[in-house]
């Protein structure tokens, strides 16, 4: 079933599209905050379709999530107890919020950094920050530098790839589409 290749075709035709930079600040800014899908699902094809932009994408990509960042510290700081502490028993992930918390009395800010750059869920540690009333200015300094890096690095390796990457992403991409839903199922199962 060639459902992936359809998909990204739509991606990167949308990608083009005028407003494809305000959605994808917004998608950035949300995925800091609580939004399950990270931002480089869109920056990815956003560059393939226009590589000329790829740092304007990068920047606006990491100003956005630092944004969101400082939101979902905030909501840490102020809100913990009334809002999120309920939505975290409620979904049953107070077992991961412990771990966060761990990880910062174990390694401080730069948990911040590690969350930034990896793929682990970075709104876990923008709220586990202001709940733990981490240093702002911190958390603000290697959020950005994370963030940045990650962000910057994906578009910097669209942008060198050129169309070769882009023919080669088109080629592959059903394959690589079924090969991330089976190492979620995985992933799932295994978690639970």
């Amino acid at each position: 079933m060639k459902i992936f290749t359809a998909l990204y075709d739509w991606t990167i035709k949308w990608a083009k599209h005028k407003f494809a930079p305000v959605i994808l600040a917004i998608l950035t800014f949300a995925e800091s905050v609580f939004f399950p899908i990270p931002p480089d699902v869109l920056l990815a094809p956003m560059v393939v379709a226009k590589r000329h932009k790829a740092w304007f994408y990068a920047s606006l990509t990491t100003v956005a999530s630092v944004m969101g960042g400082v939101a979902g510290y905030a909501l840490g700081y102020y809100m913990f107890e009334p809002w999120i502490q309920p939505l975290i028993i409620e979904w049953g992930k107070q077992e991961t919020f412990d771990q966060a918390v761990f990880w910062f009395k174990e390694w401080g800010v730069w948990v911040v950094f590690i969350a930034g750059f990896s793929p682990v869920p970075y709104k876990v540690f923008t709220v586990s920050a202001g709940f733990l009333q981490m240093a702002f200015l911190p958390f603000l300094f290697v959020s950005a530098i994370g963030r940045g890096l990650r962000f910057f690095l994906v578009a910097g390796l669209i942008y060198a790839g050129g169309d070769q990457m882009e023919q080669k992403l088109r080629k592959w991409v059903d394959i690589l589409g079924w090969l991330l839903v089976a190492l979620i199922a995985i992933a799932y199962f295994a978690l639970r």
